[in-house]
């Protein structure tokens, strides 16, 4: 029985829980589900790339350990960037989305990368896209502000959903279980 987690924010993701582990792999406490495998994490997290984490957990949890330094490095860069930006330090900020995006892309959590890499072409003053159209500082800084919200947004929909994987959050009931 698969236990399905919805995401009721505008970005409309599905929370539920990852598929099966490789044979060579421990179970993570909340045992990944054999079910719905075709929707695991859909959006937030890159399964080629994760799982690849997972391969190599034992009994030190590799993985885990990963994940809660990213944790504690996204912290820090957040609070960096909220200084960045009451600088207007665009090059601190630009700076910041990689240094983000590189983390966030080892761990394969797609929104966060793309938000990160956003920030960095902002913070060079290109556009969204990177494309070398000089857009100014006060565009920027409003493209950045936004992009702010977005990026903790994203950043929180990730870490709940890796901590439903590695069973630091207990599972909601299923409303059709009760």
């Amino acid at each position: 029985m698969a236990v399905e987690l919805r995401d009721d924010s505008d970005t409309g993701s599905d929370l539920s829980c990852p598929g099966s582990p490789s044979p060579s792999s421990p179970t993570p406490s909340h045992s990944r589900s054999s079910n719905n495998n075709s929707k695991r994490g859909q959006g937030i997290v890159d399964h080629a790339t994760f799982d690849q984490l997972v391969d190599m957990d034992d009994e030190d949890e590799f993985s885990k350990n990963l994940v809660h330094n990213y944790f504690e490095q996204a912290q820090r860069a957040f609070g960096d960037m909220d200084a960045a930006m009451s600088s207007s330090d665009l090059v601190a900020l630009s700076r910041l989305g990689h240094f983000l995006k590189g983390s966030s892309a080892q761990l394969g959590l797609l929104k966060v990368k793309a938000s990160c890499e956003k920030l960095q072409y902002y913070g060079q003053g290109m556009d969204a896209a990177g494309q070398h159209s000089h857009i100014s500082n006060e565009e920027a800084e409003e493209q950045i502000k936004i992009l702010l919200i977005q990026m903790r947004r994203e950043y929180e929909e990730a870490e709940t959903y890796l901590r439903y994987f590695y069973g630091e959050l207990p599972l909601p009931e299923s409303p059709s279980e009760e």
